[in-house]
């Protein structure tokens, strides 16, 4: 995987929670910070794929690749968000034709 250096300005009280977190954790600052921005981009994805899904902007199985879970993995996520399932014949059959070509 290839990384790269992003910069950026907290605040004083945010860092201080950032070193407790770390020290707590038993890693660096730089751990921390990676793992609650992937922890936070997952969950900003899943809540926006809820939401679009939701909207009707969004197909089940597009909600479903933009939040980047299973297909299991969502339907509990909306059930716990009571989110209606939104699913058409003309869903189903392309999904039918997506698994085909798998």
């Amino acid at each position: 995987m290839h990384a790269q250096t992003i910069t950026t300005r907290l605040p004083t009280q945010l860092v201080k929670e950032l070193e407790t977190t770390a020290e707590m954790e038993h890693v660096g600052k730089s751990d921390i910070v990676r793992r609650l921005l992937v922890e936070g981009l997952e969950h900003w994805r899943i809540e926006k794929a809820l939401e679009q899904y939701r909207k009707g902007k969004f197909s089940f199985g597009q909600a479903v690749r933009f939040a980047k879970v299973s297909v299991w993995r969502f339907t509990e996520l909306m059930k716990e968000q009571r989110v209606l399932l939104n699913y058409d014949l003309e869903e189903l059959k392309h999904d039918l034709e997506t698994i085909k070509s798998l």
